[in-house]
């Protein structure tokens, strides 16, 4: 993967461009020595590394302010960091760029439940903001699968998902407002504590930005009341494409599950090693939530029952207690790890109309023979948003690319059916290359041009997104 040459002018600086950072932040907050800088030279996405400049830790919108001025002036690229756990490589740096993690910025700034909404710091985990909540019977709802680790500020970045997308929504349907710095150090606020904000939707424009407008520092996400109850069913098959057909059918006949997960064989015999949970041998199997009242339940599971029990399921197991619940759960939670216990992997997230699910499973691993490169299916099928996960030895000279010229052809498959290149991780380095194969030129243009408002320097989070050639030229313009 290119990434651009540093500026050595930068590089010449850096002497003086820490000593003004520090003159602005706290001591500790600011991190230069080559060991230390070290644990930012990458992401989730190992395979490519670089040691950043330097890194900052600002606590506040203040101190991020004050930062983003000086690194302006100094004419300075900047990576926002929430946790670092982008699987897209969203938040690499370059040699010549300066870090700025969010980690430090973790508190809970106002809680309101009659109006339904939590105002945060953006360093606050997904999965605290439940937590800060729950003794009140509320919830957040986006629960991406490394909600124990990853920051609101990247799940508001890469618009992330989770598998409770199907009924909640993503990060966008539960955003109502942020805070958020440009990189010339202006302190704007976007939205608010209700619904909908007048004027134009700038917002929407900063949700699954990844990091190209500003840095949000601050965000205000709806908080819902817990439901009555919540009842998994684990339905097993003897094909992809079988589940495939019955996910299309659950969603034909109308009913919004909170949840559809779907499994293949590779992911359920990694799981059930990692996990334990108790999966059947089986070559595919969906895990279906409904939640409500017993009522409500009892309904919907029987129509989902009713549906499953057409494809001749190989089993088909409704959880009896919460105990069971959290055991079909618990493999599904623990995919991405057991996946990696096996192999090293990219984690694919391209977006697919529901009703294309059997062709595209089908045509994934008829890819899979002819890259000789094993892939394990785990996504949210519920929505459609894919995640093939492309095992391949990462000490083997040539796998590497292997895997993403196969990765490729997925995402490509993924738009050639009416979908899309990310769901929810984005399209940071991973699919910088392939935006083309979804937008015109003129659609890029008009992408890069909003980024022109906010960012006119192309400061912000360099090499990310669009094609390197056409972000190279527009920063030399600027």
């Amino acid at each position: 993967m290119q990434m651009p040459k540093p500026d050595a002018g930068i590089l010449d600086r850096k002497a003086r461009i820490v000593a003004r950072l520090r003159e602005v932040l706290p001591k500790d907050a600011v991190i230069d020595a080559e060991a230390e800088v070290r644990a930012y030279e990458c992401d989730a996405l190992t395979a490519y590394r670089c040691p950043p400049l330097c890194a900052i830790l600002p606590a506040s919108t203040e101190e991020v302010s004050a930062a983003l001025k000086v690194c302006h002036e100094e004419g300075v690229p900047v990576v926002p960091r929430g946790a670092g756990t982008s699987l897209a490589g969203g938040s690499l740096p370059t040699a010549d760029s300066v870090i700025l993690g969010v980690a430090r910025m973790n508190a809970v700034l106002e809680t309101n439940y009659p109006d339904r909404y939590i105002r945060v710091q953006t360093g606050r985990t997904n999965l605290s903001v439940t937590g800060a909540v729950e003794e009140n019977d509320f919830f957040y709802a986006p629960d991406p699968s490394s909600q124990l680790a990853c920051a609101i500020a990247g799940n508001i970045a890469m618009n992330s998902g989770g598998a409770h997308c199907l009924k909640y929504g993503v990060t966008t349907n539960n955003l109502l407002g942020v805070t958020m710095v440009l990189m010339d150090g202006t302190v704007v606020e976007l939205g608010g504590a209700h619904l909908d904000s007048g004027g134009l939707d700038l917002l929407g424009v900063v949700c699954g930005s990844e990091g190209q407008l500003g840095v949000v520092t601050e965000a205000t996400l709806r908080i819902l009341r817990k439901p009555e109850g919540a009842r998994p069913v684990l339905i097993a098959f003897g094909s992809n494409e079988v589940a495939g057909e019955c996910v299309s059918d659950i969603i034909k006949a109308g009913v919004l599950p909170v949840a559809i997960e779907f499994m293949d064989r590779p992911c359920i015999v990694a799981c059930e090693a990692f996990a334990k949970a108790g999966y059947p041998d089986c070559e595919a199997l969906l895990i279906v939530e409904v939640e409500g009242s017993e009522a409500e339940i009892a309904e919907q599971l029987g129509l989902i029952t009713q549906i499953a029990r057409r494809h001749d399921p190989v089993e088909l197991r409704e959880a009896k207690d919460a105990d069971e619940a959290g055991r079909i759960w618990l493999g599904r939670k623990s995919a991405f790890g057991a996946m990696g216990q096996i192999n090293d992997y990219l984690c694919l997230d391209g977006t697919i109309p529901v009703s294309e699910l059997p062709k595209v499973l089908r045509r994934i691993r008829e890819l899979s023979k002819d890259f000789e490169l094993e892939v394990a299916n785990v996504f949210h099928a519920g929505d459609g948003n894919m995640h093939p996960l492309i095992l391949f030895n990462a000490n083997q000279e040539g796998q590497l690319a292997l895997a993403e010229g196969l990765g490729a052809e997925i995402l490509k498959l993924c738009v050639e059916v009416g979908g899309c290149l990310t769901g929810e991780h984005g399209v940071g380095i991973e699919k910088r290359d392939l935006m083309s194969v979804q937008y015109r030129p003129a659609d890029l243009e008009a992408q890069m041009a909003v980024k022109d408002v906010f960012d006119p320097a192309w400061l912000l989070n360099p090499a990310k997104v669009f094609p390197l050639e056409a972000s190279a030229s527009r920063r030399e313009v600027a």
